[in-house]
């Protein structure tokens, strides 16, 4: 397991590792344990949509506006 000591929301170093909120992402050899340095940073980490998650369609509107942008040009 790969181990990350750095709360993702804040940048911060997570020292207090006994008492810290965490999540694990994936499983096996190759999961992810992400400390956090509070429930609420972990919450918000949790509430983060991602790109192809259940709840993108959001993310997706976004990526298909700026697909033919001609800032950006043509990325389909």
């Amino acid at each position: 397991m790969i181990t990350s000591t750095r709360d993702p929301i804040t940048c911060n170093d997570v020292t207090d590792l006994d008492t810290a909120p965490f999540v694990i992402e994936g499983s096996g050899d190759n999961a992810l344990k992400i400390y956090f340095e509070s429930e609420a940073t972990k919450q918000e980490y949790l509430d983060t949509e991602v790109h192809g998650s259940l709840n993108s369609a959001g993310l997706k509107s976004i990526f298909d506006d700026i697909a033919d942008n001609p800032i950006t040009g043509t990325i389909n």
